[in-house]
């Protein structure tokens, strides 16, 4: 193997970090451009907005990581993608031509809808965590008022459905308000296209949900389609109307839109598509790990931060055996699986679902905890300073 290899890395979340880890750990030349200075561990962003976390809480500095990883560090975000030229160009104008391998994990793009500036994502920007905060704060101070959580869908890949952290933090605001003492003064809603939002987690946590909205006081909006937002609600397509004085919506994922302008092989969302290995179809040398990818598998696959990092694992395996002239390759689809700590603030559901099996399993106060727990062990164990857990 040529330990000079360069590699280079476009995306500085899960699937990006870890390629990079992975790869200098096997003495590859590795150099990592990301939009942001910093690892943004978007599954704790759910606390920034209820004061239970501070915005420096869920970041790790990206020079933080260089430096325990040895890696080359480029903040700039990317502009164009020529992959079959081996040319990658950035905002700044740099133009990046010197690499022997690609890994595409820049993310996703976000479907459209009319009116979508009268919103703001928990899974958007992460300067949108601060911003549902100021405006949670406002309502707080006012005393009283209607708030919508909602999540949309893509009727062409269901995979880019992100709805998790909607409902998470749906429940984190209940118990802010509750612990306030003043929760009956606020309507609390959550609205989605589907009939039944949460299925893919399976059958036993869908009936959990269910009862989870009745204890709440939490009104449901499901089964209709979004015609557009406004600054007082959100319009279906019947046009009947959902007040609100704030509406947090997540849209699901589409297309990057620098990889829609690409040379690259895509699905016809946008998504790169891949074979087993993240191999990216008819280009050498070129992968594809996380949001960025087409995923195959069954219909309850969904884009997780989990995934990127088996992908990315994968991905830095592969390369290695390739170099090596080995047989030997891992795929990712063997290990697909839902998994989620849906955090309540004072609680959480332990969420599962495989091939063989799907459940929620209940955990009063101590999920909370545990998830808190996932928190510092992403942090640290991306920073090199705890074991990684096997899995994980």
């Amino acid at each position: 193997m040529n330990k000079n290899k360069k590699v280079l890395i476009l995306g500085g979340g899960f699937g990006g970090v870890d390629a990079a880890s992975f790869l200098k750990k096997e003495n590859y030349d590795v150099t990592l451009v990301s939009e942001r200075d910093y690892f943004y561990i978007y599954p704790t962003s759910i606390w920034v907005p209820t004061h239970d976390a501070s915005f420096e809480d869920v970041c790790v500095d990206l020079k933080e990581l260089q430096a325990a990883h040895m890696f080359h560090l480029i903040v700039d975000s990317v502009t164009k993608i020529e992959a079959k030229e081996k040319r990658v160009t950035l905002a700044s104008g740099k133009v990046l031509e010197d690499y022997d391998v690609l890994i595409i994990a820049i993310g996703a793009g976000k479907m459209k809808h009319m009116g979508l500036e009268n919103t703001l994502s928990i899974c958007g920007a992460p300067q949108m965590s601060l911003d549902i905060r100021d405006r949670l704060d406002a309502l707080v101070e006012k005393g009283s008022g209607k708030i919508a959580f909602g999540f949309g869908g893509n009727p062409k890949d269901t995979t880019a459905v992100r709805g998790g952290p909607g409902f998470e933090l749906l429940f984190n605001v209940h118990h802010m308000l509750k612990k306030k003492g003043i929760r009956d003064n606020f309507e609390l809603t959550m609205f989605a296209p589907m009939v039944k939002p949460g299925a893919r987690m399976g059958p036993q946590a869908l009936s959990m949900m269910d009862k989870m909205f009745g204890k709440m006081d939490i009104g449901r909006r499901f089964g209709k389609k979004i015609k557009m937002f406004e600054n007082d609600g959100v319009i279906f397509e019947d046009d009947s109307k959902l007040d609100a004085d704030f509406t947090m919506f997540i849209p699901a994922g589409t297309g990057h839109q620098v990889v829609v302008d690409s040379d690259l092989p895509m699905n016809e969302t946008g998504f790169i598509t891949i074979n087993d290995y993240c191999e990216v179809e008819g280009i050498e040398d070129v992968y594809a790990v996380g949001d960025s990818a087409a995923l195959q598998g069954p219909d309850w696959t969904a884009k997780q931060g989990h995934v990127a990092e088996v992908m990315a694992k994968n991905t830095a395996f592969n390369i290695v055996a390739k170099d090596k002239g080995l047989i030997e390759r891992k795929g990712y689809i063997e290990h697909l699986n839902i998994i989620c700590v849906m955090d309540s603030g004072d609680g959480a559901g332990f969420v599962f679902r495989n091939n063989d099996k799907a459940f929620m399993l209940p955990m009063p106060v101590i999920g909370h905890w545990l998830k808190k727990g996932w928190g510092t062990y992403c942090r640290h164990s991306k920073l090199g300073n705890i074991p990684r857990i096997p899995g994980m």
